[in-house]
């Protein structure tokens, strides 16, 4: 039983799992949109929406909160332009997940998350 673990562990160890989310979370910073599997846009969601919701308040603290979940400059900045502006007046729900169907090659289910 898995009591008490919370998160999908997607068949990966904890240091891949990591990586994937924080490439993720940059892809979609980014790209506003990108398209995953939607385990792993499930997955990312969570994530991506605490560190836009630690980004609408723009001190040196947040940036260096979001900096050590990022490790890229470049996409900590971006956000920083964007989230305080766009999600000031949101309390939550800055992502969309819409599936896309069934990937040609192994029926994966797709799906596109999207910053909204």
């Amino acid at each position: 039983m898995r009591h008490r673990h919370a998160g999908k562990l997607l068949s990966r160890s904890y240091e891949h799992r990591k990586a994937l989310y924080r490439n993720l979370m940059i892809a979609l910073i980014d790209h506003r949109r990108i398209q995953t599997t939607l385990a792993k846009a499930k997955a990312v969601q969570p994530e991506m929406e605490r560190l836009i919701t630690i980004a609408r308040e723009d001190t040196h603290h947040a940036r260096r909160m979001a900096l050590s979940k990022l490790d890229s400059k470049i996409a900590m900045r971006k956000l920083f332009t964007f989230a305080p502006q766009e999600y000031s007046g949101r309390n939550g729900g800055y992502t969309r997940i819409t599936k896309i169907g069934p990937r040609l090659g192994d029926g994966a289910e797709m799906a596109l998350i999207e910053l909204v």
